[in-house]
């Protein structure tokens, strides 16, 4: 057969790598509006659920119970669940009627009503109600600050200059397990350097996690996962109850945390139960809700490109994203994994986040380069930092980056990299040698910073983790090594545990260390010139891009 070359073209095009298949309900394939998801039912008596979607009390599983003992306002439910659904779905995407009016309506749901109310809007609807459903009035940023190697001098110059650039929380994780102290050291005290305020977590296994939290490595925690099917909890050994006891482990020690979860889990794990992708999300936002975590992590995250690959698998990531603003959560909105080989098609799924704007828009912007990324890369990396900071411009949008100058950038990296090497010296672990400064300083990634000695180091940490080296050690070390001004930084984050603030919902720090949160920032958007609108300075800043021409020049 003679072939047209236009086609031809088209089959070597990126969008040809990705994987598509068509829905197959039975086994979970199908991303919204599943002919096999339950109806929306709720019967209460004596102020006890006896009956919700169409399951009776002596058939819920345990998720189901937990789901209604836990997570729904009773005393309108049932007022709720008769409501038309499309009459909601107006409500939440119309600006005369307010957040509060729809969270009366929204708190009350059921899982499947929420997810038949999300599945009558269009993209464009689902953004609006982002727009005015969001928790905290300012939009923020989180970045990824991790590397092949382990390699704590690069992430903390890394992690310096993300913060410098404006991510309000950065994220770390390992390659080798045993490496999670040094890490979270390392984003720690890089992030401080660059911006006093930032929250730092380093995404392990949740006992080492909450253990280097409760010694004052990290002060957040996210990657506490929850999943809409039984058989996947029990296949992590755990359940919705005991995920609550964990977030409130982190809660008691004045650790912000989020739970994580996203469409598609449930499918790649091989127990869907033939129910839609969104309405198994939704039952994670109820526990999540249930559990009283005050945000989520989610828009499928790790598992994106499995909604990616049938249809409406992309409008069901900024549905879920929506629902949890409807259950009045923190909503870290993922765009942190890589899920297509286009350009295009990554950046029209971020445009469902970045243009309503949610509390992070990403929850992980990998803040160095993709070979870099320990969480399987990033839909944005190093490299894309100005395509990132135009597009703000383009838009007149406020995408949580700031512009900045190269030379800003180089002493802040070696800024952050000198004092590692002072916290090293400090708590006695392997020296950071002068080449190593150098080397992080101006490096793109790992592969120019020399290599460690393993061992040597996995030696030192186990011996550290066996005394009781805490944040104070780290204070100490910092202002003994001639920098006060970020022992100082590390300090109040310290603080802000014994304070606990920055627990309230959606909270960030700016650089005073002043918690900005849904308590006392609420989001009251409600149509045009309403909700979050920059400043003068922010919007000169954004649009004050390095590489435009300056008429003055000429």
């Amino acid at each position: 057969m003679k072939r047209s070359k236009r086609f031809e073209v088209l089959e070597n095009r990126p969008i040809h790598q990705d994987g598509f298949v068509k829905p197959w309900p039975e086994v979970g394939l199908v991303a919204m509006e599943s002919s096999l998801d339950p109806v929306p039912s709720i019967k209460v008596e004596n102020g006890r659920v006896v009956e919700m979607d169409g399951k009776r009390r002596e058939e819920f599983d345990m998720i189901d119970s937990f789901i209604a003992d836990y997570a729904i306002k009773l005393d309108n439910a049932e007022n709720v669940a008769a409501m038309d659904s499309t009459e909601i779905a107006r409500k939440i995407c119309d600006i005369n009627v307010p957040r509060d009016e729809v969270l009366k309506i929204t708190l009350s749901m059921t899982p499947a009503k929420i997810n038949e109310v999300v599945c009558k809007m269009s993209v464009l609807e689902i953004m609006m109600g982002l727009t005015k459903m969001r928790a905290r009035k300012t939009p923020s940023n989180q970045a990824h600050a991790t590397n092949l190697r382990d390699n704590t001098v690069e992430i903390a110059a890394d992690a310096a200059e993300a913060s410098f650039r404006g991510f309000d929380e950065e994220e770390t994780t390992v390659g080798i397990a045993r490496y999670a102290p040094m890490n979270a050291i390392g984003v720690l005290v890089g992030a401080q350097t660059g911006r006093p305020g930032v929250l730092t977590q380093c995404s392990v296994e949740e006992a080492t996690e909450l253990a280097m939290g409760m010694r004052g490595f990290t002060t957040y925690a996210e990657t506490v996962s929850v999943y809409g099917t039984e058989q996947v909890f029990m296949d992590g050994d755990d359940t919705p109850y005991s995920k609550a006891f964990l977030a409130s482990c982190y809660a008691s020690r004045g650790l912000k945390m989020r739970f994580t979860s996203g469409t598609g889990s449930e499918v790649q794990m091989g127990f869907a139960e033939g129910k839609s992708m969104l309405y198994l999300e939704a039952r994670c936002i109820f526990i999540t809700k249930g559990a009283g975590s005050q945000g989520i992590q989610n828009g499928s995250v790790s598992c994106c490109g499995v909604p990616a690959g049938v249809p409406s698998g992309v409008r069901a990531m900024a549905a879920e994203n929506l629902i949890a603003t409807l259950l009045d959560l923190e909503c870290a909105s993922s765009n942190d994994q890589s899920f297509t080989h286009s350009d295009l098609r990554r950046s029209a799924r971020t445009l469902m986040q970045f243009v309503p704007g949610t509390d992070f828009i990403c929850s992980g912007y990998s803040s160095v380069p993709n070979y870099d990324n320990m969480f399987a890369g990033s839909n944005w990396d190093a490299e894309d930092f100005d395509d990132w900071l135009v597009i703000q411009r383009d838009l007149k949008l406020d995408g949580g980056l700031r512009p900045v100058k190269e030379d800003d950038v180089i002493k802040i990296r070696n800024k952050a990299a000198k004092a590692c090497q002072a916290v090293f010296r400090g708590l006695g672990l392997p020296a950071i040698t002068d080449e190593e400064v150098e080397a992080a300083t101006y490096a793109h990634g790992s592969k120019d910073i020399p290599e460690r000695n393993v061992n040597e180091d996995l030696k030192a940490i186990e011996e550290m983790m066996a005394g009781d080296t805490s944040g104070i050690d780290i204070i100490k070390a910092l202002y003994d090594g001639g920098f006060p001004d970020v022992a100082e930084a590390v300090f109040n984050m310290q603080k802000q545990k014994v304070a606990g603030d920055y627990l309230h919902t959606a909270a960030i720090l700016d650089k005073n260390f002043h918690v900005i949160s849904a308590v006392n920032e609420p989001n009251d958007y409600h149509g045009p010139q309403t909700g979050y609108q920059m400043t003068e300075e922010r919007l000169n800043e954004i649009n004050d891009i390095p590489w435009a021409v300056n008429p003055e020049d000429y």
